[in-house]
């Protein structure tokens, strides 16, 4: 009788654990879905927001119209695909961006426009909540990656098919210096 009574207690700690482990992988998965639409939300945010700058810049900036092109074609790929093709053209994006910016400096009147002014701290703005989204779902990601690979929950996460997610990652030509002329 004791045999049988210890061997329910320890098959109903498995069981507990397994249910534990199993609802915590939920939490976090759930929490980078979470996480991926807060990117996303500003991605679409910053989306909204790109055809008023062009208008605003198209004014006075005629010939830099390369750059102009490389916004809306980044633009138009932003909105559909899978979340790499997403990150990758919210760099596009970025750097399209900051092309613009470092462009206006040439041109004072673009510079004191109010329209372009507000535009610039929007987007500032959102790029910064980007920047903040993209550090919750890479710091959510982190805390599921480890959880899928410590033991013992890693077999729980083996038996119900929990798999690494990716980071956010920034492109390698992003990391390189700016070189800014004057």
């Amino acid at each position: 009788m004791d045999l049988i009574y210890w061997a329910l207690i320890i098959l109903g700690v498995i069981i507990l654990y397994i249910i534990l482990a199993y609802n915590s992988l939920i939490v976090l998965r759930t929490r980078i879905s979470n996480a991926w639409s807060q990117i996303d939300v500003q991605l679409k945010r910053r989306y909204d927001l790109i055809p008023n700058l062009i208008k605003t810049v198209q004014g006075y900036v005629k010939h830099e119209k390369t750059v102009l092109t490389e916004l809306t074609k980044a633009r138009s790929q932003l909105i559909s695909g899978s979340m790499q093709q997403k990150a990758k053209a919210s760099n596009q994006i970025t750097e399209a961006l900051k092309s613009i910016f470092a462009v206006a400096e040439n041109y004072p009147n673009l510079k004191a426009n109010e329209n372009f002014k507000m535009l610039q701290e929007e987007l500032s703005g959102t790029e910064s909540k980007i920047a903040y989204a993209r550090q919750f779902y890479n710091d959510s990601v982190m805390s599921f990656n480890i959880k899928v690979q410590k033991f013992p929950t890693k077999i729980i996460a083996n038996a119900f098919d929990f798999k690494q997610k990716e980071f956010f990652k920034t492109e390698e030509d992003e990391k390189k210096n700016i070189k800014v002329e004057f």
